[in-house]
């Protein structure tokens, strides 16, 4: 009965008018506003394996917004990960990356008109719009749009409606939802472009742990998790933190740190044997493509498992693979249902080879399938 009451109150913000959808979420915001003090002092009790909303419930709502978190709450996730950029005043807040175009409206502001550039971020020139020549007051008047509109036309019906959130706003909210909710709720916090903020002496390190601090989640048993791409920074916070770090990986490639800095390590190296116990020194857990874990072959139908889950866990490190997504345009092709890349495939069958690999915890847009799945498994 709980269960579809769940289903059925998702069901009801996934139909909503943006108005509606944005009301409930306002409410608990002005609450967490109100009562700035207020926490359940919620601990580390995770359920394996552990759900991670995405970006929020990305795949029904536009991505990094109060809505998308608040959702992927009500969908029942553990955690939710907020990817973390700066603005000019040195404030954090919630976006995929720090380039502003292709998530927020930016564009229809003839006032910005000006601040249009391009620049090197992570050794690709990029062109477009970017946080960090922005106030935060100028960010506050941007709108949230839809990332990947073709694939996702339902949740560009919301473009417009939700602001950029900061970390604070998203903690208020959290915290808010935990005690509606009677259960604990997780950060999944990932520092975006880190050694690109500290050449622009916005370092996002300091100014995270003093956030975090402040609002009570600063033992290794706080539900939260700071997670990273890059080796360097994760190196420096396992040095001022006790909070639990996860470092991230790609199929291929350097982290950009040890790119620039002339190093030779390759994320291939970082997932050998030696590899992931060098990453257990200041890490508790990897964040693999989840191609590193079940790779596709040839004609690109999902494989059999690598021996990945099994030499981190001899490292004693955790495995939380992303991303999962329900539309085919994200699936093997094995598991995808009819022709056209946004309708959904087969992702029950995904995961359940994924959870059958042993995987600690995964990233979902869709994080009701995942919790649905994980209480049948």
């Amino acid at each position: 009965m709980k269960h579809l009451a769940r289903s059925a109150l998702c069901l009801f913000l996934f139909t909503a008018s943006a108005s509606a959808l944005a009301d409930p979420v306002n409410k608990a915001i002005r609450w967490a506003n109100q009562h700035p003090s207020a926490s359940t002092g919620t601990q580390h009790t995770e359920q394996k394996p552990l759900i991670i909303g995405h970006r929020g419930a990305s795949g029904y709502v536009p991505e990094h917004t109060l809505a998308s978190y608040a959702l992927a709450v009500l969908q029942g996730s553990d955690y939710i990960e907020p990817d973390l950029v700066m603005s000019k005043d040195g404030v954090l807040l919630a976006r995929h990356d720090n380039e502003l175009g292709l998530t927020t409206d930016v564009s229809n502001h003839p006032e910005f008109a000006d601040r249009k550039r391009t620049q090197n971020i992570d050794g690709q020139n990029l062109t477009g719009w970017f946080s960090e020549d922005f106030t935060l007051a100028e960010l506050k008047t941007l709108r949230a749009i839809e990332r990947i509109p073709t694939i996702r036309p339902g949740n560009a019906r919301l473009d417009g409606t939700f602001e950029i959130p900061t970390l604070q706003e998203i903690i208020n909210l959290v915290k808010s939802l935990e005690i509606s909710q009677r259960r604990s709720i997780g950060l999944y916090i990932e520092t975006k472009h880190p050694t690109h903020f500290q050449q622009l002496g916005l370092a996002l390190e300091r100014p995270l742990l003093k956030v975090l601090r402040k609002n009570g989640y600063d033992t290794p048993k706080a539900p939260v998790y700071i997670q990273s791409f890059e080796v360097d920074n994760l190196k420096f916070l396992s040095t001022q933190t006790k909070i639990p770090l996860i470092q991230l990986l790609e199929a291929q490639g350097q982290p950009f740190d040890q790119l620039s800095s002339g190093s030779k390590l390759t994320y291939a190296q970082m997932v050998t044997p030696a590899g992931l116990r060098n990453i257990a020194r200041y890490a508790a857990g990897i964040g693999p493509e989840k191609g590193q874990v079940i790779p596709r072959d040839a004609n690109g139908n999902l494989g059999s498992p690598t021996t990945l889950v099994r030499d981190a866990h001899a490292a004693r490190l955790k495995v939380h693979p992303y991303t999962f997504r329900a539309e085919n345009n994200f699936l093997p092709t094995d598991l995808r249902k009819g022709d056209a890349p946004q309708d959904r495939g087969d992702i029950n069958t995904e995961i359940k080879r994924f959870l059958d690999a042993g995987i600690d915890g995964l990233f979902i847009d869709q994080p009701d399938i995942a919790v649905r799945l994980r209480q049948q498994h």
